[in-house]
């Protein structure tokens, strides 16, 4: 196990991205436990969090395998090949993202209390998770990121496989992962501690 949780894991990351302390740089969590650990980084910078909620598309076999992921503002990624090996046809994948896109809107108001989102055009954004399994989450999260035109994307990671490193390291300005192991199963078993991260705990973070 490579981190006691997911504060000891951003406490780890703060170390790897000092240049950008201090920096008008927007700290963006994925949704939930990506809120954690962005949420420890910016009390080391002395910034704010805020929130990008983003679902995976889970595949008909396995809803834990992502075949894709689905961002706010109805920006998408799909795996089409994963998704066809696992029975996923466009009738499955777009009814998916409907139902998503509703989920995303719900959880997005929950988690802001009103709070108007920041501004990210032509902004550096930091973009930090727990860790990925897939790659597909994050896929999505660039994607959006793009359509808002910010100047600089950062991907930060306490772990991540290799060969997601290697898809997703061209597709941003920087990417810092801690760790990159060969024998990658899922994320929490390189936590000591990993629990679910619930809804209140969310608003609670980005509320400080």
């Amino acid at each position: 196990m490579s981190f006691t949780d997911r504060q000891q894991a951003g406490e780890r990351l703060a170390e790897k991205l000092t240049a950008y302390r201090g920096c008008d740089a927007v700290l963006l969590g994925l949704a939930r436990g990506g809120v954690v650990v962005a949420s420890t980084l910016a009390s080391r910078f002395r910034q704010s969090t805020d929130v990008c909620v983003v679902k995976k598309i889970g595949s008909p076999v396995d809803a834990e395998l992502a075949i894709g992921a689905v961002a706010p503002d109805g920006v998408s990624y799909v795996d089409w090949r994963l998704g066809h090996r696992t029975g996923a046809d466009e009738h499955f994948i777009r009814t998916q993202i409907t139902e998503l896109n509703d989920q995303i809107r719900q959880k997005t108001l929950l988690y802001r209390k009103g709070k108007r989102p920041y501004q990210l055009r032509d902004k550096t954004v930091i973009v930090v998770d727990d860790g990925a399994a897939t790659g597909a989450t994050l896929e999505a999260a660039i994607k959006w990121l793009r359509v808002k035109k910010v100047k600089k994307i950062v991907v930060a990671l306490p772990v991540a496989p290799p060969d997601v490193v290697a898809r997703i390291k061209p597709e941003v300005s920087e990417l810092v992962v801690l760790e990159t192991p060969n024998d990658f199963q899922s994320v929490g078993q390189y936590y000591q501690k990993f629990p679910q991260v619930e809804d209140g705990e969310v608003v609670r973070l980005l509320a400080q």
